[in-house]
């Protein structure tokens, strides 16, 4: 199947430049998406961050090098892109659980990350509702906070300002400006490799921004998923869309933000929608 092909082409582009910096963006040309949604799909489909991945490759192969061709540290450390001996140290405990140094002593034992596969399973699980919708571009109105290159560290900053805007009175505001659909609070990740990367919380509004900031959603096809429950659950929902429903689906990421409609403000057991630009998939 191509879309697996293409992941796995991916993982051999990761392969070949682990001793190189990997240009995130090439990985998403390859598997026909931003380096965001590579990223974010990387981590549903392995079970972990894209940056621990090739962390982890790396200091496999560095342990390779120390062990077994008795490299010195002060080299393996700059063939992986280390700038000192201690930060590789650090990176290299942090996964083998000894020092480098401790190599030198026989009987030592180190852990071994080999590349991953990707391969389809089809498995019998719960069914998954959604509907297509094809939507002329719309404005919204909200606040917004950049997103890292590095998604992992945005799993701090989103929260942080969802509970800001809550606390100072803005989401109440926000509330009260929703005018348009999509109706409902929305939280839209701007994650394409044209423009900065941003997260808005935000309405879909007419009325004038006044203090605050406005982006217009690109006209775009969607593939929208209802839900329900906390955040762990609106989590969930992504991971089974990305793992399950989209290599099967016949489409793949549009170039359009991810949208999620949160639709009643009970944090504890909010109503929702991920919405998730598509095309077609060629071929």
């Amino acid at each position: 199947m191509e879309w697996i092909e293409r992941w796995n082409e991916a993982i051999g582009y990761i392969e070949e430049h682990l001793t190189e910096e990997i240009d995130m963006g090439q990985l998403g040309r390859i598997a026909c998406c931003s380096s965001y949604h590579f990223q974010r799909m990387f981590t549903y489909m392995a079970g972990i961050p894209l940056s621990e991945y090739i962390r982890r490759r790396r200091m496999s192969l560095a342990a390779v090098d120390l062990q077994g061709r008795g490299m010195k540290i002060i080299d393996v450390a700059g063939r992986y892109g280390y700038s000192s001996p201690t930060a590789f140290n650090r990176a290299f405990q942090s996964v083998h659980g000894i020092a480098p140094s401790a190599l030198k002593r026989d009987g030592v034992s180190v852990k071994s990350f080999p590349p991953i596969t990707f391969k389809i399973t089809v498995k019998g699980v719960e069914e998954m509702n959604y509907r297509i919708e094809t939507k002329e571009a719309f404005r919204i109105v909200g606040v917004s906070v950049p997103l890292e290159k590095d998604i992992e560290k945005n799993f701090a900053a989103i929260p942080a300002k969802w509970g800001e805007i809550a606390a100072d009175g803005t989401l109440q505001r926000l509330t009260g400006m929703m005018d348009a659909q999509p109706l409902g609070v929305l939280g839209v990740s701007i994650c394409n490799d044209t423009e900065a990367w941003r997260y808005y919380i935000a309405v879909s509004s007419s009325q004038a921004a006044d203090g605050l900031e406005e982006y217009t959603v690109p006209p775009a096809t969607w593939a929208v998923f209802p839900g329900s429950g906390t955040s762990q659950s609106i989590q969930e929902l992504e991971r089974r869309i990305v793992t399950e429903w989209l290599p099967t689906s016949g489409y793949e990421y549009g170039n359009a933000p991810d949208v999620e409609v949160y639709l009643n403000p009970d944090p504890a057991n909010a109503q929702y929608e991920v919405w998730i630009p598509v095309v077609k998939r060629q071929g």
